[in-house]
């Protein structure tokens, strides 16, 4: 059976993560920070390996993936999707909430990956994930540290692609528009519906659009696709 470390598991997209992967066939571990009620959640419905994990944290990521080799033996999918938004004015971003979210979204990628690829390689095949955004293809105005962050991931995406290439491990992006997640509810009803309205199709995406793509990513019909950014913004970003 293949196993998959999702990161940021108890968000929304995150838990459509958790089940697409556990419905597809694998056994799944999954970090999580403070939500302890949907982590137990996960466990208790899918039978998924819950990791308290801060992402900020470079100890707490190493031995999140060493758990999770302890466990299950091996790591086949690596899933970047730990991520943390934040909306404001440029002029008023403080180098700490700069740091931050690059921190979350970009750097605890790179912590994952290395951790996770010595395991791949040993094994001569594997596939990582990243969970970039559309404000990562064109950038957002009043999130520059977001839209920073998740361009950084498609550079990071794109670059470890050609490097594990040859040792028969893939390295793609996801980059979602709207989502209909948590995270984005705090944008409130109006700015949502007007966000739907500028969707050419029409409406907000899905979670389990995002997972169905990620779980395709990991399937054997994928390995000839690397490098890649898979846009699903409902024809938002073209």
């Amino acid at each position: 059976m293949k196993t998959a470390l999702i990161t940021g598991g108890t968000g929304g997209i995150g838990r459509a993560l958790v089940r697409a992967f556990t419905e597809a066939g694998y056994s799944v571990a999954f970090t999580y920070k403070s939500n302890t009620e949907a982590a137990e959640e996960l466990k208790a419905t899918l039978g998924a390996y819950p990791i308290r994990a801060d992402v900020r944290r470079p100890d707490e990521i190493m031995a999140a993936v060493a758990d999770t080799v302890a466990a299950f033996g091996k790591i086949d999918c690596l899933v970047n999707n730990a991520g943390a938004s934040r909306f404001g004015l440029f002029t008023d971003l403080s180098l700490c909430e700069w740091e931050e979210t690059v921190s979350v979204n970009l750097t605890s990628a790179f912590l994952f990956s290395r951790e996770a690829v010595p395991n791949m390689l040993f094994r001569k095949c594997g596939r990582i994930i990243n969970i970039s955004s559309m404000w990562g293809l064109v950038g957002a105005s009043c999130e520059v540290a977001y839209s920073t962050a998740k361009a950084g991931l498609i550079g990071f995406t794109k670059s470890l692609a050609k490097e594990l290439a040859p040792s028969g491990i893939t390295v793609n992006a996801i980059a979602p528009g709207v989502i209909d997640t948590p995270m984005n509810a705090a944008l409130g009803e109006e700015t949502l519906a007007a966000l739907a309205e500028e969707t050419p199709v029409g409406r907000l995406g899905k979670p389990e659009e995002v997972a169905a793509a990620a779980v395709f990513l990991a399937s054997d019909s994928a390995a000839f696709i690397t490098g890649e950014v898979l846009n699903i913004s409902g024809g938002f970003v073209i």
